[in-house]
């Protein structure tokens, strides 16, 4: 097996190996040409001949919230929601309490979904009626809270700089007046939690986020990527004009444009000691969050 992570999913390389082979083995898959694709939250990993995508999630979730997933997106696609499908196994498969899902393959070019081609699946996910399946509550000043206290890699001084941000950034929420009516929001949309699907399409994936919530979250949050990670302003307008809804000019948008960008920031410096190389970027993050440098471009990690 190619390795290209030291840690992917917070496993060390021989676990993930022994999880991935016993997992495929209880669904009758080959995983001897499995090739990693990314490893910085989950382990994601290709089997080559069996054109299978599978994830092992991260060291720490809870199995019961991988089948709440499954269960979600089995409703996407009985619905007809444009969305990776699940490759047909009962799933998620449970090996020494860590929870592997089997996905279908997307072929992808070598360049990532553009913001405008998340308009039309997210206008659709927003829009769609109330799942049977319950769907955690979005809260992001809780999830910034828990990475803080998880952080070991900043010094203690950052640590209160980023508690007090947040203590001001969840005061500046409660006068946020919300225009969108609330439902289903994908809680991370970005260019590359979508794949393309050919003829211009895309569809999204990575639901480990989704929750129940407001629209205007995960507006913001391609917003943010587009600004932070170099795609520029005209790509947040395609996406503005395609949705029908420009956030920016929403009276709630700095606030939770701050708060996303807070919890990006302390979500990654939460997971360093499993990708030690992405600190520098972290600490780049934390001192132009204390020069309030909206415009600093940030490298994707």
């Amino acid at each position: 097996m190619k390795h290209t992570s030291l840690a992917p999913g917070g496993f060390s390389q021989s676990e993930m190996h022994q999880l991935l082979k016993r997992g495929c083995m209880t669904v009758g898959l080959d995983s001897s040409d499995a090739r990693l694709l990314r490893g910085h939250t989950n382990a994601v990993i290709l089997l080559e001949r069996e054109k299978v995508v599978v994830k092992i999630a991260r060291r720490g979730s809870r199995v019961d919230d991988v089948t709440r997933t499954v269960a979600f997106v089995r409703w996407l696609l009985e619905a007809g929601f444009p969305t990776v499908p699940l490759h047909p196994v009962d799933q998620p498969v449970v090996v020494d309490q860590h929870a592997i899902t089997f996905w279908e393959y997307l072929h992808q070019p070598s360049h990532p979904v553009a913001a405008i081609q998340l308009a039309k699946p997210l206008l659709a996910l927003h829009t769609l009626p109330t799942p049977p399946v319950t769907l955690p509550a979005h809260d992001n000043i809780s999830a910034i809270r828990r990475s803080i206290e998880a952080i070991t890699c900043l010094p203690e001084e950052s640590l209160i700089f980023l508690a007090k941000h947040a203590d001001r950034l969840e005061s500046d929420l409660q006068a946020v007046r919300f225009e969108l009516p609330g439902g289903i929001i994908q809680g991370d949309p970005q260019h590359r939690n979508a794949l393309h699907v050919g003829n211009g399409d895309a569809v999204l994936c990575d639901w480990d986020t989704v929750a129940s919530g407001q629209p205007e979250w995960d507006l913001v949050t391609v917003e943010v990527h587009c600004r932070r990670f170099g795609y520029g302003e005209s790509h947040h307008s395609a996406f503005a004009e395609t949705y029908g809804w420009n956030v920016t000019n929403w009276s709630g948008f700095e606030t939770l444009s701050a708060i996303r960008e807070l919890r990006m920031i302390t979500t990654n410096a939460r997971k360093v000691h499993h990708s030690p190389g992405s600190l520098q970027e972290v600490a780049r993050r934390v001192d132009g969050l204390r020069c309030q440098d909206r415009s600093l471009q940030w490298n994707i990690l």
